[in-house]
């Protein structure tokens, strides 16, 4: 009877893009409402903020991840290219290189001999992108992919401490804006921990502290300049 383990990595690509989308969506706009509340604005000017935080933040995300992903996807494929030559040119001293690396790993060098020899008659290239430079199909950078779960996660995030905003008004704005976001980042560190088989209590005290953090810095910058900039 067979046994089928399930393994996480293969949701780091998406999952790094998803919490990091929506942590900043939720830390962002709650410190961006906090900062222009705290300004006195009125409150139409401050769901203009908001709404207008979300648009940007969720644009500027999905452009920096793109770039950003884009950029270790271009370095991948150039390493891989470079590699494609390398054995066509001296494949004996890619053969070596690869058994080098599996002696170096614990292997006799006998048995690092043939499994050298086994790999590389397989798939040579693949062998070498995953031994030699760290690169497989469960890792690899898919730019769009992480654009896409980064913009809308944001977008997510963002949303939640908005509609705080949306449906209160007044003196009590801005605890309850402050409140509800920590306790959405506790929840998306807590998911996200789960998710990544991490410790839940860990992931949600870690987002707590720098939401925290943030939103206690821009409702002080706001009190002290006192007007919307």
């Amino acid at each position: 009877m067979s046994h089928r383990e399930h393994h996480r990595t293969d949701r780091v690509g998406w999952l790094r893009a998803a919490v990091l989308g929506a942590n900043d969506g939720i830390v962002s706009t709650a410190s961006l409402i906090i900062g222009v509340a705290a300004a006195k604005a009125e409150h139409s000017e401050i769901l203009v903020a908001g709404v207008a935080g979300l648009v940007a933040g969720a644009m500027s995300m999905a452009a920096g991840e793109y770039v950003s992903v884009h950029s270790q996807a271009d370095t991948e494929k150039a390493d891989l290219e470079r590699e494609r030559k390398e054995l066509a040119l001296s494949p004996e001293h890619e053969l070596e290189e690869l058994r080098g690396i599996y002696v170096d790993r614990g292997l006799d060098e006998d048995l690092a001999s043939e499994v050298a020899k086994q790999l590389t008659a397989h798939d040579a290239l693949g062998s070498h992108a995953r031994d030699e430079l760290g690169i497989s199909s469960v890792m690899s950078a898919r730019p769009v992919q992480a654009a896409v779960f980064s913009a809308v996660s944001f977008a997510v995030g963002a949303s939640l401490p908005l509609l705080v905003t949306a449906l209160l008004a007044g003196s009590m704005m801005i605890p309850v804006v402050a409140i509800s976001s920590l306790i959405f980042l506790a929840l998306l560190g807590g998911v996200a921990a789960r998710a990544g088989g991490a410790s839940i209590l860990t992931g949600s005290l870690r987002v707590l502290f720098w939401g925290a953090m943030a939103m206690g810095a821009t409702a002080l910058v706001g009190k002290l300049f006192g007007t919307v900039v």
